[in-house]
């Protein structure tokens, strides 16, 4: 899947910033920024503090692969997105988010499954010339 497309690449850009905002404010959270002097350990549990971690990370790194528009940084976030989307929709109780955050997260995933669909039309567009 090529994201060489001209009309891709705005659009790429955006949602890398999405993506990487999202990963620092996830940052931000494993590093105790609004919990005063608690401990981000003991606020989200150790479980809790593992998987804000992985996902902030891939979220980071995804981040910047959409940025570079390498096809890996949409796999990624696409992954991480869905999985911790099923993760928080079937009730673990390590995975904490709120309403906003939530909606974020679901309209990067709409967005990444965009560019999958309109890089998908681009390519078979190129292939038909």
């Amino acid at each position: 899947m090529s994201f060489k497309s001209p009309q891709l690449g705005l659009y790429l850009r955006i949602t890398a910033l999405l993506s990487l905002a999202l990963g620092l404010s996830d940052a931000g959270r494993l590093l105790g920024i609004n919990s005063g002097a608690t401990s981000p350990v003991a606020v989200l549990g150790s479980s809790g503090f593992v998987f804000l971690a992985i996902f902030s990370l891939s979220r980071l790194f995804a981040g910047v692969g959409l940025w570079l528009k390498a096809s890996w940084g949409a796999v990624l976030l696409v992954g991480s997105t869905t999985a911790e989307l099923a993760l928080y929709l079937a009730g673990n109780g390590n995975i904490h988010m709120s309403a906003p955050g939530f909606a974020v997260r679901v309209i990067l995933l709409v967005a990444i499954l965009v560019i999958f669909a309109l890089s998908f039309r681009f390519t078979r567009a190129q292939a038909a010339d």
